[in-house]
């Protein structure tokens, strides 16, 4: 599938287009993703948010820092890129495919329900070998859900699933938010 990158030249950031059109096609591929994807990076804000629209074109809107090295700031990190375009991409393939037809759309999920999605995502992106910080994400889940053995055994249980539905992520959020 095509990939295409707005903007090709960058003027307040030293990131490549190429670079992350090359990223973007191999994880399109990796993840069996069957749709032209548009990455539109705003390279005016240093903020890491990234969005996705889906349509006959799955449009990804990231603010440059969702692409940066944390060491190097306005330099951009490979690893980094693969990471935020790897989870929203995931979590596209997911709403595609079925099962997650009854997911929220995304600005309506709960800060719970994205840190599970997101782990679900992370831990997917790993076994594909993308490298990722596994604590990060525990530590990410564990604000969201809490810091007890309910907690971590849900992190675990979604870090290592593949195939969950929609009402099984959140049973398993729920469930440790319940703790």
């Amino acid at each position: 599938m095509t990939v295409t990158v707005t903007p090709q030249t960058f003027q307040f950031v030293h990131f490549d287009a190429a670079l992350i059109q090359r990223v973007a096609e191999s994880l399109t591929a990796a993840l069996g993703l069957d749709r032209p994807v548009a990455i539109e990076v705003d390279e005016t804000t240093p903020l890491a948010r990234i969005a996705v629209e889906l349509g006959d074109t799955v449009t990804i809107r990231a603010e440059s820092g969702a692409f940066e090295d944390t060491r190097r700031p306005r330099h951009q990190s490979e690893d980094a890129t693969a990471a935020a375009l790897g989870r929203v991409l995931l979590r596209s393939r997911d709403r595609l495919r079925g099962g997650f037809g009854e997911a929220p759309a995304d600005d309506d999920l709960s800060l719970a329900q994205v840190a599970a999605w997101e782990t679900y995502c992370v831990g997917r992106l790993e076994r594909i070998g993308l490298p990722v910080n596994r604590q990060r994400w525990k530590y990410n889940f564990r604000n969201r859900h809490g810091f007890n053995d309910v907690a971590d055994l849900a992190f675990d249980r979604l870090w290592t699933s593949d195939g969950l539905t929609w009402g099984e992520l959140d049973e398993i959020s729920r469930s440790a938010s319940a703790s």
